[in-house]
């Protein structure tokens, strides 16, 4: 599909201007030039990179912050302290973002309870001795993170749902952090990606009617209603109205 939309790219002379126009381009002068091997390879890994795991964590966290009240009390009050600074349709900004130090803690205990990223992929430069085996220059490993997640020793209580636990900013200087890979491939987009978590987060939170039950916060998801019933039209394989 993506070999049939770059042909149809280069045959049409009209421009999009979007990023596949861009890795297209083919001006002279430019220093790289990527082939098309290269660019499918690239647009899948940001179709699954920045819209996957972005959706996956926002969808989880929005579970995990129902299921914890708590939680979401101490969130809720963090986004409305927010607010109250601003004007109700001023847009958010970058000092907001970094104010949202609980927001940033639930994300990263999202990713850690869901294991939206379950490892990474690495390529050995050297022959590396582990318990006894040797893995040989050049293998490519496969790091599975989810054990590395729900580590007891790591992570005391691993399967709960504890944002706390990241207040303490050492937490994401650790060897052991790798939510978003680690070392020189790091994921290049983990503060875009944060932003836009953030930024969803603050709306959902400040926007949707929370209630109070029981003395804790609960928020009241919104739902799909058919105040006039549904209509329909059916037809067989024939067309023919039933």
């Amino acid at each position: 599909m993506l070999r049939e939309i770059i042909e149809d790219r280069r045959s049409c002379r009209s421009p999009h201007n979007d990023m596949l126009d861009s890795l297209l381009n083919t001006e002279e002068g430019l220093k790289f030039k990527l082939n098309d091997e290269q660019i499918i390879d690239l647009i899948i890994a940001l179709v699954y990179s920045g819209y996957e795991t972005i959706s996956t964590t926002s969808m989880m966290a929005i579970k995990y912050l129902h299921d914890h009240p708590r939680a979401l009390e101490e969130l809720r009050n963090e986004h409305l302290e927010i607010r109250r600074k601003k004007l109700p349709e001023e847009a958010l900004d970058w000092n907001d973002f970094k104010s949202m130090k609980f927001t940033r803690a639930v994300i990263f205990e999202t990713l850690r309870t869901a294991t939206v990223v379950n490892g990474v992929l690495r390529k050995t430069t050297q022959d590396i001795e582990m318990k006894g085996y040797i893995i040989p220059k050049g293998w490519k490993i496969y790091v599975y993170t989810g054990e590395i997640n729900y580590d007891q020793y790591l992570y005391p209580e691993p399967l709960k749902f504890n944002p706390w636990r990241w207040m303490d900013k050492n937490m994401e200087s650790h060897q052991y952090f790798m939510l978003f890979g680690g070392g020189g491939r790091l994921c290049p987009g983990k503060d875009l990606g944060l932003a836009e978590i953030s930024t969803f987060l603050h709306y959902f939170v400040t926007r949707y009617r929370c209630e109070e039950v029981g003395g804790d916060t609960i928020l009241k998801f919104p739902r799909v209603q058919a105040p006039n019933g549904l209509h329909i039209r059916i037809s067989d394989y024939q067309d023919t109205d039933i």
